[in-house]
Protein backbone atom coordinates (compact mmCIF):
# COMPACT_ATOMS: atom_id res chain seq x y z
CA UNK A 1 0.00 0.00 0.00
CA UNK A 2 1.42 3.37 -1.02
CA UNK A 3 2.38 5.74 1.78
CA UNK A 4 0.08 8.75 2.03
CA UNK A 5 1.61 12.07 1.08
CA UNK A 6 2.31 14.41 4.00
CA UNK A 7 0.45 17.69 3.60
CA UNK A 8 0.74 21.14 5.13
CA UNK A 9 -2.46 20.36 7.02
CA UNK A 10 -0.72 17.37 8.65
CA UNK A 11 2.07 19.67 9.86
CA UNK A 12 -0.43 22.23 11.13
CA UNK A 13 -2.46 19.59 12.98
CA UNK A 14 0.66 18.17 14.61
CA UNK A 15 1.56 21.60 15.98
CA UNK A 16 -1.96 22.78 16.77
CA UNK A 17 -1.73 25.80 14.46
CA UNK A 18 -3.68 26.90 11.38
CA UNK A 19 -2.83 25.60 7.91
CA UNK A 20 -2.32 29.21 6.79
CA UNK A 21 0.31 29.80 9.49
CA UNK A 22 2.12 26.59 8.61
CA UNK A 23 2.06 27.45 4.91
CA UNK A 24 3.47 30.94 5.48
CA UNK A 25 6.22 29.55 7.71
CA UNK A 26 7.25 26.97 5.12
CA UNK A 27 7.20 29.46 2.25
CA UNK A 28 9.16 32.22 4.01
CA UNK A 29 6.28 34.71 4.17
CA UNK A 30 6.56 37.68 6.51
CA UNK A 31 4.71 38.14 9.79
CA UNK A 32 5.61 34.73 11.24
CA UNK A 33 7.71 34.69 14.47
CA UNK A 34 11.09 32.99 14.11
CA UNK A 35 10.22 30.54 16.87
CA UNK A 36 7.04 29.46 15.07
CA UNK A 37 8.84 29.20 11.74
CA UNK A 38 11.55 27.02 13.32
CA UNK A 39 8.96 24.69 14.87
CA UNK A 40 7.12 24.34 11.57
CA UNK A 41 10.28 23.56 9.60
CA UNK A 42 11.46 21.02 12.17
CA UNK A 43 8.08 19.29 12.13
CA UNK A 44 8.15 19.29 8.31
CA UNK A 45 11.48 17.49 8.37
CA UNK A 46 10.30 15.10 11.11
CA UNK A 47 7.25 14.14 9.04
CA UNK A 48 9.37 13.98 5.86
CA UNK A 49 7.38 16.68 4.14
CA UNK A 50 8.47 16.66 0.49
CA UNK A 51 9.83 20.22 0.34
CA UNK A 52 12.34 19.99 3.19
CA UNK A 53 15.50 18.05 3.98
CA UNK A 54 18.57 18.33 6.21
CA UNK A 55 21.36 20.34 4.61
CA UNK A 56 23.78 19.69 7.48
CA UNK A 57 23.63 18.79 11.16
CA UNK A 58 22.15 22.09 12.30
CA UNK A 59 20.60 24.01 9.45
CA UNK A 60 17.34 23.14 7.70
CA UNK A 61 16.73 24.64 4.28
CA UNK A 62 14.12 24.22 1.55
CA UNK A 63 14.98 21.54 -1.00
CA UNK A 64 15.49 23.07 -4.44
CA UNK A 65 14.52 23.07 -7.16
CA UNK A 66 10.78 22.55 -6.75
CA UNK A 67 8.59 20.86 -9.31
CA UNK A 68 5.60 22.15 -11.23
CA UNK A 69 3.66 19.80 -13.47
CA UNK A 70 1.88 20.92 -16.63
CA UNK A 71 -1.04 18.65 -17.52
CA UNK A 72 -2.63 18.89 -20.95
CA UNK A 73 -4.87 16.82 -23.20
CA UNK A 74 -3.09 18.30 -26.24
CA UNK A 75 0.58 18.53 -27.11
CA UNK A 76 1.81 22.13 -26.65
CA UNK A 77 2.63 22.52 -30.35
CA UNK A 78 -0.96 21.60 -31.30
CA UNK A 79 -2.51 23.85 -28.68
CA UNK A 80 -4.05 27.08 -29.90
CA UNK A 81 -2.07 28.77 -27.13
CA UNK A 82 1.17 27.88 -28.89
CA UNK A 83 4.68 27.59 -27.52
CA UNK A 84 4.89 31.26 -26.49
CA UNK A 85 2.65 30.69 -23.48
CA UNK A 86 4.70 27.68 -22.36
CA UNK A 87 7.91 29.67 -22.82
CA UNK A 88 6.64 32.60 -20.72
CA UNK A 89 5.43 30.20 -18.06
CA UNK A 90 8.69 28.26 -17.85
CA UNK A 91 10.83 31.39 -17.81
CA UNK A 92 8.94 32.79 -14.83
CA UNK A 93 8.88 29.64 -12.70
CA UNK A 94 12.53 28.87 -13.50
CA UNK A 95 13.46 32.25 -12.04
CA UNK A 96 11.92 31.04 -8.77
CA UNK A 97 13.82 27.75 -8.77
CA UNK A 98 11.13 25.43 -10.13
CA UNK A 99 11.39 22.80 -12.85
CA UNK A 100 8.51 22.31 -15.30
CA UNK A 101 7.49 18.84 -16.42
CA UNK A 102 4.87 18.21 -19.10
CA UNK A 103 2.40 15.32 -18.82
CA UNK A 104 0.04 14.41 -21.67
CA UNK A 105 -3.39 13.17 -20.59
CA UNK A 106 -4.46 10.46 -23.05
CA UNK A 107 -8.03 9.49 -23.89
CA UNK A 108 -7.73 6.28 -21.86
CA UNK A 109 -6.78 8.31 -18.79
CA UNK A 110 -9.62 10.76 -19.36
CA UNK A 111 -12.11 7.91 -19.59
CA UNK A 112 -10.76 6.07 -16.55
CA UNK A 113 -10.20 9.28 -14.55
CA UNK A 114 -6.65 8.16 -13.83
CA UNK A 115 -3.40 10.12 -13.62
CA UNK A 116 -0.51 9.56 -16.06
CA UNK A 117 1.95 6.85 -14.99
CA UNK A 118 4.83 9.34 -14.95
CA UNK A 119 3.00 11.80 -12.69
CA UNK A 120 4.11 11.61 -9.05
CA UNK A 121 1.81 13.76 -6.93
CA UNK A 122 4.10 13.41 -3.91
CA UNK A 123 6.86 15.23 -5.78
CA UNK A 124 4.79 18.10 -7.21
CA UNK A 125 4.54 21.56 -5.65
CA UNK A 126 2.01 22.97 -8.12
CA UNK A 127 -0.03 22.02 -11.17
CA UNK A 128 -0.93 23.97 -14.30
CA UNK A 129 -3.65 22.56 -16.56
CA UNK A 130 -3.84 23.69 -20.19
CA UNK A 131 -6.63 22.59 -22.54
CA UNK A 132 -7.99 20.19 -19.96
CA UNK A 133 -11.72 20.73 -20.34
CA UNK A 134 -13.28 17.56 -18.91
CA UNK A 135 -15.00 18.61 -15.66
CA UNK A 136 -14.85 15.16 -14.04
CA UNK A 137 -11.13 14.89 -14.77
CA UNK A 138 -10.60 18.42 -13.48
CA UNK A 139 -12.13 17.24 -10.21
CA UNK A 140 -9.57 14.43 -10.04
CA UNK A 141 -6.82 17.06 -10.24
CA UNK A 142 -8.30 19.45 -7.66
CA UNK A 143 -8.94 16.55 -5.26
CA UNK A 144 -5.16 16.14 -4.98
CA UNK A 145 -5.14 19.29 -2.81
CA UNK A 146 -2.05 20.57 -4.63
CA UNK A 147 -1.99 24.28 -5.63
CA UNK A 148 -3.50 24.25 -9.13
CA UNK A 149 -4.10 26.74 -11.93
CA UNK A 150 -6.28 26.10 -14.97
CA UNK A 151 -5.50 28.13 -18.08
CA UNK A 152 -8.97 27.88 -19.61
CA UNK A 153 -11.28 25.24 -18.19
CA UNK A 154 -14.56 23.38 -18.62
CA UNK A 155 -17.44 25.37 -20.09
CA UNK A 156 -19.73 24.10 -17.31
CA UNK A 157 -17.47 24.92 -14.38
CA UNK A 158 -19.16 26.49 -11.33
CA UNK A 159 -16.57 28.80 -9.84
CA UNK A 160 -17.85 28.72 -6.22
CA UNK A 161 -17.32 24.95 -6.19
CA UNK A 162 -14.07 24.87 -8.20
CA UNK A 163 -11.04 24.51 -5.93
CA UNK A 164 -8.46 26.05 -8.25
CA UNK A 165 -7.45 29.35 -9.79
CA UNK A 166 -8.47 30.05 -13.40
CA UNK A 167 -6.74 32.22 -16.00
CA UNK A 168 -8.41 33.07 -19.30
CA UNK A 169 -7.84 35.41 -22.18
CA UNK A 170 -10.59 38.03 -22.40
CA UNK A 171 -13.23 36.48 -24.66
CA UNK A 172 -16.67 38.00 -24.28
CA UNK A 173 -15.94 41.69 -24.79
CA UNK A 174 -13.52 41.22 -27.67
CA UNK A 175 -16.04 39.01 -29.48
CA UNK A 176 -18.77 41.52 -28.74
CA UNK A 177 -16.59 44.28 -30.22
CA UNK A 178 -15.88 42.24 -33.34
CA UNK A 179 -19.55 41.40 -33.97
CA UNK A 180 -20.56 45.00 -33.34
CA UNK A 181 -18.01 46.16 -35.92
CA UNK A 182 -19.49 43.73 -38.43
CA UNK A 183 -23.04 44.92 -37.78
CA UNK A 184 -22.04 48.60 -37.91
CA UNK A 185 -20.16 47.84 -41.15
CA UNK A 186 -23.34 46.69 -42.85
CA UNK A 187 -23.27 42.94 -42.24
CA UNK A 188 -26.93 42.35 -41.48
CA UNK A 189 -26.69 38.67 -40.58
CA UNK A 190 -23.92 36.96 -38.62
CA UNK A 191 -23.46 33.26 -37.85
CA UNK A 192 -21.36 31.57 -35.18
CA UNK A 193 -19.11 28.54 -35.78
CA UNK A 194 -17.85 26.43 -32.87
CA UNK A 195 -18.95 24.21 -30.01
CA UNK A 196 -19.77 26.64 -27.21
CA UNK A 197 -19.77 23.72 -24.76
CA UNK A 198 -16.16 22.81 -25.62
CA UNK A 199 -14.46 25.07 -23.08
CA UNK A 200 -14.99 28.19 -21.01
CA UNK A 201 -13.35 30.44 -23.61
CA UNK A 202 -15.70 29.24 -26.37
CA UNK A 203 -18.68 29.73 -24.04
CA UNK A 204 -17.64 33.31 -23.28
CA UNK A 205 -17.17 34.03 -27.00
CA UNK A 206 -20.66 32.66 -27.66
CA UNK A 207 -22.04 34.95 -24.92
CA UNK A 208 -20.31 37.99 -26.46
CA UNK A 209 -21.63 37.04 -29.89
CA UNK A 210 -25.23 36.80 -28.66
CA UNK A 211 -24.99 39.98 -26.60
CA UNK A 212 -23.85 41.97 -29.64
CA UNK A 213 -26.78 40.65 -31.68
CA UNK A 214 -29.24 41.44 -28.90
CA UNK A 215 -27.93 44.98 -28.44
CA UNK A 216 -28.33 45.56 -32.18
CA UNK A 217 -31.89 44.21 -32.15
CA UNK A 218 -30.97 41.22 -34.33
CA UNK A 219 -32.47 37.83 -33.50
CA UNK A 220 -30.14 34.84 -33.41
CA UNK A 221 -30.64 32.68 -36.50
CA UNK A 222 -29.60 29.19 -35.36
CA UNK A 223 -29.96 27.98 -38.95
CA UNK A 224 -26.96 30.14 -39.89
CA UNK A 225 -24.77 28.82 -37.06
CA UNK A 226 -22.67 25.66 -36.83
CA UNK A 227 -22.45 24.60 -33.19
CA UNK A 228 -21.99 20.82 -33.27
CA UNK A 229 -19.64 18.95 -30.94
CA UNK A 230 -16.00 19.96 -31.23
CA UNK A 231 -14.88 16.48 -32.35
CA UNK A 232 -16.72 16.82 -35.67
CA UNK A 233 -14.98 19.91 -37.05
CA UNK A 234 -11.81 18.14 -38.14
CA UNK A 235 -13.65 15.39 -40.00
CA UNK A 236 -13.24 15.68 -43.80
CA UNK A 237 -16.35 17.06 -45.46
CA UNK A 238 -18.29 17.72 -42.25
CA UNK A 239 -18.21 21.52 -42.53
CA UNK A 240 -19.12 21.26 -46.21
CA UNK A 241 -22.19 19.25 -45.22
CA UNK A 242 -23.19 21.80 -42.59
CA UNK A 243 -22.92 24.63 -45.08
CA UNK A 244 -24.96 22.65 -47.61
CA UNK A 245 -27.80 22.34 -45.13
CA UNK A 246 -28.12 26.12 -44.70
CA UNK A 247 -31.04 27.64 -46.59
CA UNK A 248 -29.06 30.88 -46.81
CA UNK A 249 -25.55 31.76 -45.72
CA UNK A 250 -25.13 34.71 -43.33
CA UNK A 251 -23.27 37.81 -44.46
CA UNK A 252 -20.47 36.97 -42.01
CA UNK A 253 -19.27 34.10 -39.84
CA UNK A 254 -17.60 34.55 -36.46
CA UNK A 255 -15.61 31.43 -35.54
CA UNK A 256 -14.61 30.34 -32.05
CA UNK A 257 -10.95 30.14 -33.09
CA UNK A 258 -8.67 30.46 -36.11
CA UNK A 259 -8.44 26.70 -36.67
CA UNK A 260 -12.20 26.60 -37.23
CA UNK A 261 -12.10 29.76 -39.33
CA UNK A 262 -9.42 28.43 -41.69
CA UNK A 263 -11.29 25.14 -42.13
CA UNK A 264 -14.52 27.03 -42.73
CA UNK A 265 -12.84 29.16 -45.39
CA UNK A 266 -11.68 25.99 -47.17
CA UNK A 267 -15.22 24.57 -47.03
CA UNK A 268 -16.71 27.82 -48.37
CA UNK A 269 -14.20 27.93 -51.22
CA UNK A 270 -15.02 24.30 -52.03
CA UNK A 271 -18.59 25.43 -52.58
CA UNK A 272 -17.56 28.35 -54.78
CA UNK A 273 -18.31 30.97 -52.13
CA UNK A 274 -16.08 34.05 -52.39
CA UNK A 275 -14.39 35.44 -49.29
CA UNK A 276 -15.05 38.21 -48.54
CA UNK A 277 -17.10 38.95 -51.67
CA UNK A 278 -19.98 36.67 -50.64
CA UNK A 279 -19.25 35.98 -46.98
CA UNK A 280 -16.89 37.57 -44.45
CA UNK A 281 -15.07 35.37 -41.91
CA UNK A 282 -13.53 36.10 -38.50
CA UNK A 283 -11.50 33.89 -36.17
CA UNK A 284 -9.95 34.16 -32.70
CA UNK A 285 -6.36 33.56 -31.41
CA UNK A 286 -4.27 35.41 -34.05
CA UNK A 287 -2.52 32.15 -34.91
CA UNK A 288 0.33 32.14 -37.48
CA UNK A 289 -2.09 30.65 -40.02
CA UNK A 290 -4.39 33.66 -39.75
CA UNK A 291 -1.80 35.89 -41.44
CA UNK A 292 -0.99 33.31 -44.14
CA UNK A 293 -4.40 32.14 -45.33
CA UNK A 294 -5.92 34.05 -48.26
CA UNK A 295 -7.54 36.41 -47.66
CA UNK A 296 -5.76 37.23 -44.41
CA UNK A 297 -8.06 36.47 -41.50
CA UNK A 298 -9.64 39.00 -39.16
CA UNK A 299 -9.10 37.62 -35.67
CA UNK A 300 -8.45 38.48 -32.00
CA UNK A 301 -4.91 38.70 -30.68
CA UNK A 302 -4.00 36.75 -27.53
CA UNK A 303 -0.98 37.90 -25.51
CA UNK A 304 0.35 34.36 -25.09
CA UNK A 305 3.71 35.02 -23.47
CA UNK A 306 2.17 37.47 -21.01
CA UNK A 307 -0.49 34.88 -20.16
CA UNK A 308 2.26 32.37 -19.39
CA UNK A 309 4.00 34.82 -17.07
CA UNK A 310 0.72 35.77 -15.35
CA UNK A 311 -0.22 32.10 -14.97
CA UNK A 312 3.12 31.36 -13.31
CA UNK A 313 2.68 34.28 -10.93
CA UNK A 314 -0.82 33.14 -9.97
CA UNK A 315 0.41 29.62 -9.22
CA UNK A 316 3.46 30.81 -7.29
CA UNK A 317 1.18 33.03 -5.21
CA UNK A 318 -1.09 30.05 -4.50
CA UNK A 319 1.91 27.91 -3.45
CA UNK A 320 3.06 30.67 -1.08
CA UNK A 321 -0.41 31.19 0.40
CA UNK A 322 -2.74 28.22 -0.20
CA UNK A 323 -5.54 29.71 1.92
CA UNK A 324 -6.10 32.87 -0.14
CA UNK A 325 -9.42 33.16 -2.04
CA UNK A 326 -9.42 31.54 -5.46
CA UNK A 327 -9.06 33.86 -8.45
CA UNK A 328 -10.57 34.02 -11.92
CA UNK A 329 -8.47 36.39 -14.05
CA UNK A 330 -8.74 37.57 -17.65
CA UNK A 331 -5.92 38.99 -19.79
CA UNK A 332 -7.08 41.58 -22.32
CA UNK A 333 -7.20 40.66 -25.99
CA UNK A 334 -7.28 42.82 -29.10
CA UNK A 335 -9.28 42.50 -32.36
CA UNK A 336 -7.08 42.46 -35.46
CA UNK A 337 -8.91 43.56 -38.63
CA UNK A 338 -7.71 42.05 -41.91
CA UNK A 339 -8.90 41.46 -45.47
CA UNK A 340 -11.45 38.73 -44.67
CA UNK A 341 -13.82 41.41 -43.29
CA UNK A 342 -13.73 44.58 -45.40
CA UNK A 343 -15.64 47.73 -44.48
CA UNK A 344 -15.15 47.47 -40.72
CA UNK A 345 -12.88 49.69 -38.67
Amino acid sequence: MAKERVTIQDIADALGISRNTASKALNGSGGIPDETRSKVIKKAVELKYKQFAYMDGENLLPRTPGNIALLTANLPNTSHFGSALISGLEKRISAEGYNLSIHIIRDIELRSLSLPNNFDASNVDGIICIELFDLAYSQVITDLSIPTLFIDCSASVSYPDFQADVLLMENEHSTYSLVKKLIDGGYGSVGFVGDFNHCRSFRERWVGFNRALADAGINLNAGQCITGEDRYYGQPGWLDEQLGEMAQLPAAFVCANDFLAVNLMKALKNRGVRIPGDVAVCGFDNSPESDIVEPHLTTVHIYRSEMGIKGAEMLLSRIADPEQPYQVSHIYTKPVIRASTPNIG
